[in-house]
């Protein structure tokens, strides 16, 4: 699991550039409106719209594009409308794709995400297909304190989360996803900052994968997380540590 883990880290710190670049405005835009679309533009009762609306401002999303975001979503305003989908697939070596999609043509975006597929040794699957293997979870990184992972941990189980790790210096919670905002309040309660608050997919087993298949795969992800319309790509793989040094 180790090289799943890293890889995971990978993704977070490459977020983290992108966002600096300015790249991710408009995925979080799309979130926003995906989110206040489906429950109502209040985040104190759209818990979804709530994390969509925090993701953005520690992105540095100006406020304005947030709340013109909620008012084309809510009908208040024109502008484009996005649904949302759930793309499954196989990369290289036998490994399992998971993405989430927010798009205003569907038929456009399947036919360039396959395409993606076909060409690093990959193919778009059936809905369902691969979705079973990956494990919805609500997921916290944790500022800096003071606090001991022992200490912390006690935090998180009383709160009812699942389990807290540490890995490179980042304290990482998981828990089901709709305990995430609880979870969240008990540490901010603490004083503890949460740097990020999100729902994701874990696999539920790894596979393995070294050489070159790992190397298609790797750029396959690359190319997959790059598109405008995923917001979020999940992978089974296993890669091999030393790669991961490299990326």
């Amino acid at each position: 699991m180790s090289g799943h883990s890293k890889w995971a880290n990978i993704k977070r710190k490459k977020a983290k550039v992108d966002a600096v670049k300015g790249n991710v405005f408009s995925r979080l835009t799309k979130e926003i409106m995906a989110a206040a679309k489906r429950g109502g533009g209040n985040p104190d009762t759209n818990f979804k719209l709530r994390i969509a609306i925090d993701k953005a401002k520690a992105n540095n999303l100006p406020a304005a594009n947030i709340e013109r975001a909620i008012r084309r979503a809510t009908g208040q305003e024109a502008g484009v409308s996005y649904e949302e989908a759930v793309y499954e697939g196989y990369g290289p070596g036998g490994t399992a794709v998971y993405m989430e999609i927010l798009t205003d043509n569907r038929n456009r975006t399947a036919g360039e995400v396959r395409h993606i597929f076909s060409r690093h040794g990959g193919s778009l699957g059936e809905t369902g297909c691969v979705a079973w293997m990956f494990e919805p979870k609500g997921r916290l990184v944790l500022g800096e304190t003071t606090l001991g992972e022992e200490e912390l941990l006690d935090i998180a189980i009383e709160a009812g989360a699942d389990d807290l790790s540490q890995d490179e210096g980042e304290s990482v919670v998981l828990t089901a996803p709709e305990l995430l905002d609880e979870v969240r309040q008990a540490f901010e309660e603490k004083g503890i900052h949460v740097e990020e608050a999100e729902l994701v997919r874990l696999p539920k087993t790894t596979v393995a994968i070294a050489g070159h298949e790992a190397e298609q795969l790797m750029e396959l992800l690359d190319l997959l997380e790059e598109h405008d319309d995923i917001q979020k790509v999940y992978s089974n793989a296993d890669f091999p540590d030393e790669m991961l040094e490299e990326a």
